[in-house]
């Protein structure tokens, strides 16, 4: 059998394109819909971090898992590409192993668990449910929303590397925004965008404070099923997945601009349409220059006079006549 050629390399490429950008135009964390209920958890996009320690006699394994729902990780600036999952990481995962001797820190394995690669042949495949649908009777009385990501495998460049996938358990917590005790990946990253900083209310400092009020937490992450499939398992306690979020503007975050902000931008752009295109008409029609050019220029000359006497007479029907009745001294 013959290598195919570049070309057809290329061709092959291409080809796949449309599926990739379909599957990462079919899950819109702004805009999850299951069972005709809507679910926005844009205000969780982001990169987090959430870690799980395994001590052993001489070294201490600290495996950090960071994800991003709404978007592909983004490259850390300075970090060579074997140190980092590959591009289109939606979760990945490095153990980072410290010796208790030396106190020295290396990484032992990067983990790409879920995500659109470009290089794979198996999609993420993002899939959705309610927590009280997915045959957990663990799950049964729970509001929220379960949330599987695929696509990963390790080793990333074996054939035989195991898959992997992410599920993540988005539980309704009316009294939490999801971005309690929050650990954000805040490294400097390759495009130049600065960390979004965020007002986490109720976050309280320190390592016991922050495993109390921790919103996102890790749960489990092992070799599950036949053939066997690494799983990681995180749960995710924030109000936006309560399913009457989006109709609730308590819960339901606050998108765009209000009402008054819209009438003062229309009205500020219909005024200096307005002026623009009267100055226009009065230079070309009229050859106007000056306080000429504007429509209506000695109205708009003679405002700040008119708002003077204006005040004055605010002000004298404030006073009253005064103590005289109106007459004065001859």
């Amino acid at each position: 059998m013959r290598p195919l050629s570049a070309p057809t390399i290329r061709l092959c490429s291409l080809l796949s394109l449309p599926s990739l950008i379909l599957a990462a135009a079919s899950f819109d964390c702004s805009d999850i819909v299951k069972d005709r209920i809507r679910f926005n958890l844009k205000p969780l996009g982001g990169p987090h971090v959430v870690h799980w320690i395994e001590t052993e006699e001489l070294i201490t394994h600290n495996h950090t898992y960071t994800i991003d729902i709404c978007q592909p990780l983004k490259r850390t600036k300075g970090v060579p590409a074997d140190e980092e999952c590959p591009n289109g990481a939606r979760v990945c995962g490095i153990d980072y192993v410290t010796g208790k001797n030396d106190n020295t820190s290396r990484i032992e394995h990067v983990v790409p668990i879920a995500g659109d690669f470009i290089h794979s042949t198996a999609g993420w495949d993002p899939k959705w449910q309610l927590l009280k649908n997915s045959g957990s009777h663990a799950d049964a009385d729970r509001e929220g929303l379960l949330i599987e990501f695929n696509g990963g495998k390790f080793p990333f460049n074996d054939k035989k590397g195991v898959p992997q996938k992410a599920m993540i358990e988005m539980v309704c917590d009316k009294d939490r925004s999801g971005l309690e005790g929050d650990e954000e990946d805040d490294r400097p990253k390759e495009d130049g965008d600065e960390k979004e900083k965020r007002d986490d209310e109720g976050e309280e400092k320190g390592e016991e404070g922050e495993k109390k009020n921790k919103s996102l937490t890790f749960v489990s992450y092992k070799q599950e099923g036949d053939p066997a499939v690494g799983v990681l398992r995180l749960e995710w306690k924030t109000k936006y997945a309560c399913e009457d979020a989006v109709n609730n503007p308590d819960l339901n975050p606050k998108d765009g601009w209000g009402f008054f902000t819209w009438f003062l931008i229309i009205l500020f752009l219909c005024i200096s349409a307005y002026l623009i295109f009267g100055s226009w008409l009065n230079y070309n029609r009229y050859g106007a220059r000056g306080w000429d050019l504007l429509p209506h220029g000695d109205t708009i000359r003679d405002i700040p006079y008119l708002v003077k006497d204006w005040g004055r007479r605010v002000v004298s029907t404030i006073q009253g006549p005064g103590s005289r009745g109106g007459y004065s001294a001859v």
